[in-house]
């Protein structure tokens, strides 16, 4: 779909070895360049900066203490992240505000089993143009503070895991009190969780797509286990048939009635079930007890447009 061009396509942007420069961080504003990505954040530690970040796979991650810090690969889809801070994840961010452009994180794996891209901590986070390939976890963070997050533009493929530890991982996995927002991406080949988890009072999940056809023991594509209120507008579900649970495809309250989910507008989405899958689930399942804004939605055989169910 149009929508979906400028996503990143997996297999030419991940190379089999490359050889980072000699001084493959450089900050924009001075032109300074470092070996490190640490280096390079230490050394305007606290003030806003720009790191532009050239080709090659790194098996170095970085931590973020302070300011607004833009991560940008000079050659988008081909500056690849394989490690994790903290036991964490590649990026652990602690600023006033983050910007990922054009970075790939791939193979992260921790002992919790929460191995992830980019945790945030603290601050505003905008994500665009990024993939995340074969890890635990995508994206992960939760925060008591009304920060806006912004996810655009990115894909999620082979993340997500129920078996390796006692908790889920998933593709994202959100907490704030401000608003998320998920736009224009890929999520594909899940590996168990769930692909969208955001627990916030205002999101935004428009013009996205949703193929688990070859996902393996995943749940809902979005969950939203405490209600909230927005849109979920113009997105593309496919729901293939190796579900941990597959009883519903979007899911509102299931865990909790702490935000007001009235007038959560779900409209204009495509939902279809992959070959194989016999099963006949909810598209959205609601268990706010709120009355959702749900417009017209194409739905294929098999699909149920709505479901509710008591806490």
């Amino acid at each position: 779909m149009r929508r979906h061009a400028a996503l990143l396509a997996l297999s030419p942007l991940l190379p089999a070895a490359a050889t980072p420069a000699q001084a493959p961080f450089t900050i924009a504003e001075t032109g300074q360049g470092f070996p490190h990505l640490q280096d390079a954040l230490m050394a305007r530690r606290g003030q806003d900066l720009t790191v532009l970040i050239a080709p090659g796979i790194y098996r170095e991650c970085a931590i973020q203490q302070a300011g607004r810090v833009t991560f940008k690969a000079t050659e988008p889809g081909k500056a690849i992240f394989e490690n994790a801070c903290e036991g964490k994840a590649a990026l652990v961010l602690r600023g006033k505000a983050s910007i990922v452009d054009g970075l790939v994180f791939r193979n992260i794996r921790v002992p919790d089993g929460n191995g992830a891209g980019i945790r945030i901590e603290i601050g505003d986070l905008t994500v665009r143009n990024s993939m995340f390939v074969d890890s635990q976890e995508g994206i992960l963070g939760a925060t008591g503070d009304a920060t806006q997050i912004l996810i655009d533009h990115s894909t999620f493929s082979g993340l997500g895991q129920c078996d390796e530890t006692p908790d889920c991982a998933h593709s994202i996995y959100l907490a704030n009190t401000g608003e998320i927002s998920v736009t224009n991406s890929r999520f594909e080949r899940g590996r168990g969780g769930h692909y969208v988890k955001l627990r916030t009072p205002h999101l935004r999940i428009d013009d996205n797509s949703f193929d688990d056809s070859a996902g393996r023991k995943t749940n809902y594509a979005i969950d939203l286990p405490e209600g909230g209120t927005g849109e979920i507008l113009r997105n593309t579900f496919v729901q293939g048939p190796n579900k941990e649970n597959w009883t519903g495809m979007i899911v509102v309250s299931a865990e909790a009635r702490k935000y007001p989910a009235t007038g959560l507008r779900i409209a204009g989405n495509v939902a279809t079930l992959a070959p194989g899958q016999s099963k006949s689930p909810a598209f959205v399942a609601n268990v706010s007890g709120d009355r959702l804004a749900l417009g017209a939605n194409r739905l294929g055989p098999g699909v149920r447009a709505y479901e509710d169910r008591k806490p």
